[in-house]
């Protein structure tokens, strides 16, 4: 298991200039942003525009803050996303225009370069138990929000807002200390 802290997360500007976006992992390590395989992310979003277009890329969003966000997707629906709303999947390709419900909002990206990768992201219920099983070969848990703990080999280990566990071989329990989201993220290959 391997935990990434909030506090750790490698701040960039978004591709298109717009914005800045909190990279929590990315693999392999550095790549840039037309060479990564999978990586996860959280943007703060200010203002209404264009997302960035990344060829080849499945995306997922989910709103981690804020009133919500209405996205219009060129050849598909523009949906309203908020707080409460199930991860949101969209190809990276397409054009994406965004508009802010009332305020900004902050939202968690999961992107996998299609050729190579897959990813599914869902939201959790309090006290579920996870793990990683085929087809996937990577799980992450995700605190959305608040502080939860989590039952493991090694002794409990509390996530905070906007910390990354990554799941070894073993089912996870987790559970909330204080009202709290988490989400369930699992990567594998095509």
């Amino acid at each position: 298991m391997r935990i990434i802290r909030s506090a750790d997360h490698r701040r960039m500007p978004w591709k298109n200039g717009l914005g800045e976006t909190a990279e929590v992992a990315i693999a392999p390590p550095e790549a840039a942003l037309e060479a990564f395989d999978w990586r996860i992310s959280i943007a703060r979003v200010a203002a209404a525009g264009p997302f960035s277009s990344f060829p080849g890329v499945d995306r997922t969003l989910t709103v981690l803050a804020g009133a919500g966000i209405r996205l219009t997707v060129e050849g598909g629906p523009t949906v309203e996303l908020t707080t409460r709303s199930a991860p949101f999947a969209f190809a990276g390709d397409v054009a994406v225009g965004a508009e802010l419900l009332r305020g900004p909002i902050t939202d968690l990206n999961v992107m996998t370069r299609r050729e190579r990768y897959r990813h599914r992201v869902r939201m959790l219920a309090d006290a579920e138990t996870v793990g990683v099983e085929p087809p996937w070969t990577m799980g992450a848990l995700f605190c959305a929000g608040g502080r939860i703990a989590v039952d493991s080999a090694a002794g409990p280990i509390v996530l905070a807002s906007e910390d990354l566990l990554f799941a070894g071989d073993a089912p996870l329990a987790w559970r909330s200390l204080e009202p709290a989201r988490a989400l369930w993220i699992l990567i594998g290959p095509r």
